[in-house]
């Protein structure tokens, strides 16, 4: 059996315990639950989810959807974001780790390395100057997505586009390291699929190689946080179960498509996915200084 049907087998046992916590939880309140815009949140989560398995992300697209029709409590969106994602992630995982190959040890160390930084971050997160972090961040996504662009069109001193499927040595301990860092960062609201599509590329390994490792570490990550929401009552519980339902499905829609892309294409959508998510960072970065 190989390490990622093992780290499958792992998640989705998680992720069944976590959906056995979810329908106790709705269960237990069925009589308070408010039914309005579901079929809007349902649309949402469809379409966010669908943009999330193409390497763009879901959060700010729900997040935005979600305060323009005022369809979730704004104190509600961080947990129902993780616990009505937290399963269609688990599906995205699935689909790159058994479609898309790499090698074993390089996919387990770098998800366990993402798991522990997420793990430490609320006591490191304090310290640091969000703000800054994502200036930085913003910068180096689009130094990185240049440098890429250089590479596929074989211009300048970059040489040729990474093939490798994983890694090895100093490199795969550069990996590891930065993988954590990103971990880290996730609890201060700093995605992780963007930056780690960065380090996938500067790192000598194939574009497509950075889809089961950001969208592996995601699924183990957003069920632990989706419990601690669910016991707190924090999320949106009359739609979160209809919006894993569609969300699953617009997973599986662009599942099919990001996995027949052509490397070529695929490495372009990687670009541009980093340079949307360096403008969001720059976004961010302003809105909190003002």
């Amino acid at each position: 059996m190989s390490a990622s049907t093992i780290l499958l087998i792992i998640m989705w046992i998680f992720a069944a315990v976590f959906f056995v916590v979810l329908v106790r939880d709705i269960l237990a309140h069925r009589d308070e639950l408010d039914k309005s815009k579901m079929g809007y949140n349902v649309i949402v989560s469809m379409v966010a989810n669908f943009f999330d398995t193409l390497g763009i992300g879901s959060y700010a697209i729900a997040t935005s959807a979600w305060k323009f029709n005022k369809s979730v409590r704004d104190d509600l969106i961080p947990g129902t974001l993780n616990v009505a994602f937290g399963i269609p992630i688990c599906v995205e995982a699935t689909i790159t780790m058994t479609r898309i190959e790499m090698d074993s040890l390089t996919l387990v160390l770098m998800i366990a390395a993402a798991i522990i930084g997420s793990i430490l971050g609320a006591k490191i997160i304090s310290r640091l100057d969000i703000m800054k972090i994502r200036v930085v961040m913003g910068v180096a996504l689009i130094l990185v997505a240049l440098i890429t662009l250089c590479k596929i069109n074989a211009v300048g001193p970059f040489g040729i586009l990474g093939t490798a499927r994983g890694l090895e040595g100093g490199m795969l301990a550069l990996g590891v390291i930065a993988n954590f860092i990103l971990g880290i960062l996730m609890t201060a609201g700093i995605g992780l699929y963007a930056p780690c599509m960065a380090i996938v590329l500067l790192l000598g390994m194939s574009a497509d190689v950075a889809f089961p490792v950001m969208m592996g570490s995601c699924a183990y990550l957003c069920p632990a946080c989706g419990i601690t929401f669910i016991k707190e009552g924090k999320y949106n519980r009359a739609s979160t179960i209809p919006m894993i339902i569609s969300g699953a499905i617009g997973v599986l829609i662009a599942g099919f498509i990001v996995t027949s892309l052509p490397l070529t294409v695929l490495t372009y959508l990687v670009c541009v996915v980093m340079v949307i998510c360096a403008v969001m960072f720059f976004h961010d970065a302003r809105k909190q200084k003002g």
